[in-house]
């Protein structure tokens, strides 16, 4: 008989990653079988000041799991009783990697995660890291993302903000210990908005004592529709952190179609779990924003960042120690100036 023309009734899923293929085909043969083989769940993060390749390998040698490597930088470990799923990421001096672990019991899953972190050892980094999960339109138009850890280590100078009264170090606790969810951050680039983001990041994470979770887009085609959204509220991020807002966050009377969505959840599921949106743009007048993501009771401050003057900035390299800087008098200067000076 021929099935040409049978209509297909079976489940269809996408995946893009053979790690995951495997883990699926497994769980639904058990499912058929009435078994439960993985019901147990870990994540296993960790920051290390080793070469990634070379830690990567170590795992993949080790006789206590089968070891498949997809490329440089993923891996699948297959055991009796857990499957691991290992992805990692190279950074100028260390290295960040995640371990999705599946067991057959938790003894099971704790001995994997126990293995997992002995093989990182004394590179092991102990300092606060917060992650940055970065979200993404494919060319699918499917919403995508990849997490990257990072070291809470921002070093913050008061001459460098002299537009934040009361010092930087104040202004996080405050803008963390208040009820308000919204912090804008506008200004030319190079002024120190990004530095001041990892910053509130880290405090974040000290707070905790676990890295805190941000999720993150610069692209604005990912905010067209409510899925990045439902996955913050859904999720465990501590923060929604959005670079290059121009767009979104001028006035709707002026056409600008997504900022209901953040006016939405800003004063709503979000504000009640203590969660926080940083916005942060190149706009340059303070009129330029919407007046409702301002108001009062939503939004904790609008901070605008500048160039400093001549004399500021010899005063901000004589503090951080960066000889190389000579400031022009009749000139503004930016905070990316001084620090590349520092190097």
């Amino acid at each position: 008989m021929s099935h040409e023309n049978k209509p297909f009734s079976g489940l269809t899923k996408r995946v893009n990653f053979l790690a995951d293929l495997v883990l699926q085909n497994r769980i639904a043969g058990a499912l058929e079988q009435g078994a439960a083989r993985y019901p147990i769940y870990r994540v296993v993060r960790f920051a290390a000041r080793i070469e990634l390749e070379v830690l990567l390998d170590a795992f993949a040698l080790d006789g206590f799991w089968r070891a498949e490597r997809i490329h440089a930088e993923a891996l699948i470990l297959d055991g009796e009783g857990f499957f691991v799923s290992a992805y990692g990421n190279r950074k100028a001096d260390y290295c960040s990697c995640i371990f999705h672990v599946w067991a057959a019991g938790v003894a099971r899953a704790e001995e994997a995660k126990a293995r997992i972190l002995a093989k990182a050892g004394s590179t092991l980094i102990t300092e606060p890291m917060f992650s940055i999960e970065w979200n993404f339109l494919t060319s699918r138009g499917d919403l995508e993302s990849a997490v990257i850890d990072e070291m809470a280590n921002e070093v913050l100078h008061d001459r460098a903000y002299p537009e934040i009264k009361g010092g930087v170090r104040a202004f996080i606790d405050r803008y963390l210990d208040a009820p308000e969810t919204v912090l804008v951050l506008q200004g030319p680039p190079g002024t120190g908005k990004t530095r001041l983001v990892r910053a509130i990041l880290g405090e974040m994470s000290r707070r905790k004592g676990e890295p805190a979770q941000a999720l993150y887009t610069g692209d604005m085609k990912a905010l067209a529709s409510d899925e990045i959204f439902v996955k913050f509220i859904t999720g465990w991020h501590d923060a929604f952190v959005v670079e290059d807002a121009d767009h979104l966050l001028k006035p709707r009377a002026d056409g600008n179609e997504h900022l209901h969505r953040f006016l939405t959840i800003a004063d709503g599921v979000v504000r009640s779990q203590g969660r926080k949106i940083i916005f942060s743009t190149n706009l340059p007048n303070v009129g330029d924003l919407d007046d409702a993501l301002v108001r009062p009771g939503r939004c904790f401050a609008r901070i605008h960042v500048r160039n400093l003057t001549a004399a500021e900035a010899r005063a901000l390299a004589e503090e951080i120690g960066s000889p190389g800087f000579a400031a022009e008098e009749g000139r503004r200067h930016s905070l990316a100036e001084i620090y590349r000076a520092l190097r």
